[in-house]
């Protein structure tokens, strides 16, 4: 029995004397002939004493598992000294080359002018914000660049969380206000074009911001915003001389606000956008007067509250006070000219109008006299809009004087059920512009089968190749038929729109429109093998 084991046990041992107990000796008698036994407690009993041994607990087994765990490791010690003996000494390998780590200050190697190209692309495609903002916290270089006033040249400013309690929308408006006045001295000084979406109570600040700080602005655009005063636009029609642009669709503006900023900034203006309310007349009757000569484009919508009081326009006054309008747009709006006396000399026309668009939902007063009025002195018109003027007839348009039209729309959208439409007169508007039109619409219609046939035929017999041009066609709910539509893609290869949507003549399975010129191709090999004589 090992030492330590019979000590630990001597710890635990019970010696119980019995009658006649022997001497101190004994016991020392009975530990020397104790050897290992299993668990449990040994009961060993002389004449004079009775010995209680319990068996090896656990103390007994960690004991053992330790002095087996010293034996494996000096052998193990031991067999590794031999084998340290046995092998030559060699040189100590190498260290390793440290991992040569990315560079931190790459971004500081491309040129200024290069970084300006690039940010200057990518400002075109998406707009400065967020991108430059995002830009600027890369390094120092993209800092110093994304702060270049020049690529800050248009801006779109709107509140987030459009729909928000009014107590919110307020601090939110005033938060990007305060953003805003220190980013403008510093990153708009050339600023030209500025939009400003759904601004409730902070656009006299805003503005008055932009007047200090930004004196290139050409254009401005007011979306959904309240609380235009009179003195907020003069301010900025006197701090901003090259402003030409205003475009106040959707937003809460006094008319007399209008007109005071049309009688400032009035002879260099150029673009005017408005939406038609009760006050938009007051703003017209300063157009009418002259105010501004050389206005360009002017466009009246109508708003989301829709207004049913038609609006009269005089135009022959307009064609006056606006001899360089290059484009009118009238969009859904219900309106009417003036009457002119009978003794009333045509007015000076528009000379120099290129897009004339009056398309409504709904049908308005607009017919063969009122657009004898509008275009009787317009040979440069390229695009006329006249979707729901169902009162136009195709002899009244083929006595416009223009002769390179481009795109000509004539739908008639969800009314022609309930009207009465001209059967013939197609080939009068083919016949005229077939050599220049490359966007024709005649959906909703009520031309015979025939008529198309003769019309879209002009297509093909167009000198010089001119036909060419024609790349969108739109025959939705007519009477065309499957050979004139075949014969029309066969003579026009560079179609690449084609809606044949409601068209009851033809098969069933190509009622749908075509985008792309595989899908029209498509549709005419579907075509063809729909008109082949069974074999």
């Amino acid at each position: 029995m090992a030492p330590g084991v019979a000590r630990r046990a001597r710890q635990r041992v019970r010696i119980l004397p019995l009658a006649g107990a022997r001497s101190r000796s004994a016991e020392d008698w009975w530990w020397d002939r104790l050897a290992p036994s299993g668990s449990g407690y040994h009961l060993l009993q002389s004449d004079s004493m009775l010995l209680v041994l319990p068996g090896p607990g656990p103390a007994r087994r960690r004991a053992q598992r330790r002095a087996a765990r010293r034996a494996q490791l000096l052998r193990l010690h031991g067999a590794r000294a031999a084998e340290a003996k046995a092998k030559p000494r060699t040189a100590p390998a190498p260290a390793p080359a440290p991992q040569q780590e990315p560079d931190p200050g790459w971004g500081d190697r491309i040129p200024l002018e290069i970084l300006l190209q690039i940010f200057g692309l990518l400002v075109a495609a998406d707009g400065p914000i967020p991108f430059l903002g995002r830009a600027a916290r890369v390094c120092r270089r993209w800092h110093e660049a994304a702060s270049q006033p020049a690529l800050w040249h248009t801006l779109t400013l709107s509140p987030p969380l459009v729909g928000r309690p009014a107590k919110s929308g307020t601090k939110t408006e005033k938060k990007l206000l305060t953003s805003l006045e220190w980013l403008m001295p510093s990153r708009f000084s050339q600023l030209q074009r500025l939009t400003l979406i759904h601004w409730k109570s902070q656009v006299h600040p805003v503005l008055k911001l932009v007047s200090e700080s930004c004196p290139r602005l050409t254009f401005l655009k007011l979306s959904d915003c309240h609380g235009v005063t009179p003195d907020t636009l003069i301010m900025l029609a006197k701090a901003c001389p090259q402003l030409h642009s205003l475009d106040i669709q959707h937003s809460m503006v006094e008319s007399t606000a209008v007109v005071s900023f049309l009688e400032e900034a009035g002879p260099r203006m150029r673009k005017l956008w408005l939406t038609y309310s009760s006050q938009t007349t007051a703003i017209l009757g300063a157009l009418l007067g002259s105010c501004c000569p050389q206005l360009q484009l002017l466009e009246v919508s109508t708003g989301l509250n829709h207004n049913s009081t038609p609006l009269q326009l005089p135009v022959e006054a307009l064609q006056k006070g606006c001899p360089q309008l290059q484009v009118l747009r009238l969009l859904n709006l219900m309106w009417l000219p003036k009457p002119s006396g009978r003794a009333t000399p045509p007015g000076p026309g528009f000379p120099s109008l290129e897009e004339l668009c009056l398309a409504s939902s709904t049908c308005n007063f607009v017919s063969n006299e009122v657009l004898d009025r509008l275009l009787h002195g317009s040979p440069h018109l390229r695009l006329l809009d006249l979707r729901g003027c169902a009162r136009i007839t195709p002899a009244g348009l083929h006595d416009l004087p223009c002769q390179g039209l481009e795109q000509l729309h004539l739908g008639l959208y969800g009314m022609s059920d309930r009207l009465t439409l001209a059967k013939e007169g197609s080939l009068l508007l083919t016949q005229k512009w077939c050599h220049t039109l490359q966007e024709l619409d005649l959906s909703g219609q009520g031309f015979s089968e025939r008529d198309l046939e003769q019309a879209l035929a002009a297509f093909s017999g167009a000198p010089g190749g001119s036909h060419l041009a024609l790349c969108s066609l739109n025959l939705r709910g007519t009477r065309v038929t499957a050979s004139t539509v075949s014969a029309v893609i066969s003579n026009c290869p560079g179609l690449l729109y084609l809606n044949l949507e409601s068209c009851r003549c033809l098969p069933r399975g190509l009622k749908r429109a075509y985008r792309g010129a595989e899908e029209v191709q498509w549709c005419l090999r579907q075509l063809l093998t729909s008109l082949a004589p069974p074999s």
